[in-house]
């Protein structure tokens, strides 16, 4: 065993898990022709040794920093080139930290120690094409190359003692990372204290860490995460800040503090998972970010089997630290749930993972991956709750050949997953969503209202009621379920913005729906959806080529956008609904597709 000062470089594969789970054997060829063609050569030419490769990730070595940066630099360049026409879902892109720092060589030639694990959190802050250098490295490089960097400041890394000033260097218009990603930009029609709840105890349960040594254990530790966030959603006296909001500050350097106060809560609850083996350490601290304060930390290590254990445990130690007085109800819904064969739990975890890419291939490896936990776990609900979920999404974006047959049989699995498990929230949902695109609407929204009566903090099911009162002629309440829905996921998902359009729209409020459509777009420049319901509205304004203008976008997006599939699949209870959206194109003086044509 050697101690040494080294330059160390951590790379690797952003979305590694999306990828493979999309085409594992494509990924896997492209990224073996990366190294041979590409990474290793490079890395050769500046004299690097590489230490160990983990799956999608490398460590490296290199006699200095210059040669670390200069070769991060060409890699990062040619991958910019080798992306230009590549769809962004299937682009290969690496981030890469580095730093000089003290080491330890160990006989067989692998590296430990804080140089190696500081290299990897500042791998960990950066974005996709960007690399990240401490400023013990900077100072090696900054009078030696030609470099634009943003000094990013002092910066928290995890698991590291002492913040560390950080320093990044843009390599191609894709590499602009941030210590943190910015809230959305709140609609004209959100509360202007929509995060801030002060009748009730609130908290934010932050990504756990994943401390297994392993990137692909990723969707474990954040699957651990999900669920007590779950968990504490069913209790009515707590006020549960959804994931989608909570993991926006996953691989984030800000404090507890601040987190806090953008998420509009008092408690936050942070932790780790390392699995290895059989085994299972969980740690998590509940903090008081009133004053930056522990209320309670406990430590459970368990054989893997004992994992639901520990997550009945955990959520019941919050409980008692926060002092809450429980209902009946919300005892016996705690107490609601059934032990599940853990390699079937892991595999729904996998599937989940891969459903929150929202594409096609997601979605189709998600039903696979569920499926699996069937075959292991017949009984398994969540499962086949997941399984119908993807059949409504093949029906609602046309993704497979026959999307009635696929309704249908979302619809029946919904049913069969309620009848198993009627005490859980998400086979209320899976039925509520089926039984929407089926045009049942009355029978959706009593479905929703079950699963809202057994998890009350579900944004999820909240936007799920929005879009039902919708499509059933209440866009008024529609507005006010949304404002609830925002106050439990302050950053919420793009598609809630949609849905506050729709719902203005249904109005007659043209300019407000014009501006929550303008919000979406900035962060997803790809929704026809969005175009063709702006081209309608700009039509009901007397603003003909505004309209053509959005219209041309829509079609440009999709060629096989149809207005007549829109109006057979949109379950609006009232046709007139719809016509009115149609009505508005007609009166822009745009082409107007005809039934049975585009």
């Amino acid at each position: 065993m050697t101690r040494k000062l080294a330059a160390i470089l951590v790379a690797d594969v952003v979305g590694y898990s999306r990828l493979a789970g999309a085409d594992e054997d494509r990924i896997l060829a492209r990224l073996r022709t990366l190294r041979s063609d590409l990474v290793d050569p490079t890395i050769a030419v500046h004299n690097g040794r590489v230490v160990k490769r983990t799956g999608d990730g490398s460590l490296i070595e290199f006699r200095s920093v210059v040669d670390a940066v200069r070769c991060a630099i060409e890699v990062q360049t040619a991958m910019v080139e080798r992306n230009i026409g590549v769809p962004p879902e299937h682009r290969i892109e690496f981030r890469v930290g580095i730093h000089l720092g003290d080491v330890v060589e160990e006989s067989d030639g692998d590296l430990m120690g804080d140089g190696v694990n500081i290299a990897a959190r500042l791998e960990g802050v950066a974005r996709p094409g960007a690399i990240c250098l401490s400023e013990d490295a900077y100072r090696q490089v900054r009078a030696r190359l030609d470099l634009a960097v943003t000094d990013l400041g002092q910066i928290q890394l995890k698991n590291i003692a002492e913040p560390m000033r950080v320093y990044l260097l843009q390599v191609g218009p894709a590499s602009q990372p941030v210590p943190a990603r910015p809230p959305a930009k709140p609609p004209a029609t959100r509360p202007p204290s929509a995060a801030a709840v002060a009748d009730k105890p609130s908290i934010a349960v932050l990504a756990f860490n994943n401390m297994s040594g392993d990137a692909e254990q990723e969707y474990f530790s954040d699957g651990i995460s999900e669920d007590i966030i779950t968990d504490l959603s069913k209790l009515s006296e707590l006020h549960v800040i959804a994931r989608n909001s909570s993991f926006v500050y996953k691989n984030v350097t800000a404090s507890v503090p601040e987190m806090a106060r953008a998420l509009g809560v008092r408690y936050v609850l942070e932790g780790s998972v390392r699995k290895a083996g059989n085994r299972v350490r969980v740690t998590a601290q509940l903090i008081d970010a009133s004053n930056g304060g522990h209320i309670w930390a406990s430590r459970f290590d368990r054989d893997l089997t004992d994992i639901f254990a520990v997550q009945d445990e955990l959520t019941q130690e919050i409980v008692a630290a926060l002092k809450l007085n429980l209902t009946h109800g919300d005892h016996d819904r705690l107490a609601q749930g059934r032990a599940v064969d853990v390699s079937a739990y892991e595999l729904l975890l996998r599937g989940r993972e891969q459903a929150s890419t929202h594409s096609r291939s997601g979605n189709r490896a998600a039903r696979g991956l569920a499926a699996e936990a069937v075959a292991i776990d017949p009984d398994y609900a969540a499962a086949r709750a997941l399984i119908s979920f993807t059949h409504v999404l093949d029906y609602v974006n046309a993704w497979s050949e026959d999307p009635e047959g696929s309704l249908r049989t979302g619809l029946d699995l919904a049913q069969q997953t309620v009848d198993m498990a009627e005490e859980q929230p998400n086979s209320h949902f899976a039925l509520g969503m089926a039984c929407m695109w089926s045009r049942e609407l009355d029978r959706a929204r009593a479905e929703v209202l079950r699963g809202l009566a057994l998890s009350p903090n579900s944004a999820e099911l909240l936007i799920l009621m929005a879009h039902i009162q919708i499509f059933s002629g209440d866009p008024a309440g529609a507005l006010e379920t949304l404002d609830a829905s925002m106050r439990l996921d302050p950053h919420y998902p793009e598609i809630l913005l949609q849905f506050l359009a729709d719902a203005h729209f249904s109005l007659g409020e043209y300019e407000q729906a014009i501006t929550a459509i303008e919000q979406r777009l900035e962060q997803n420049a790809q929704s026809e959806t969005a175009y063709a319901l702006l081209a309608s509205c700009y039509g009901h304004l007397g603003r003909p080529e505004d309209a053509r203008q959005a219209w041309e976008k829509a079609l440009r997006i999709n060629p096989d956008f149809s207005i007549e599939r829109r109006r057979r699949v949109l379950p609006f209870r009232n046709p007139e609904d719809f016509n009115r959206r149609v009505e508005g194109l007609r009166k822009a003086g745009l082409i107007v597709p005809d039934v049975g044509q585009r």
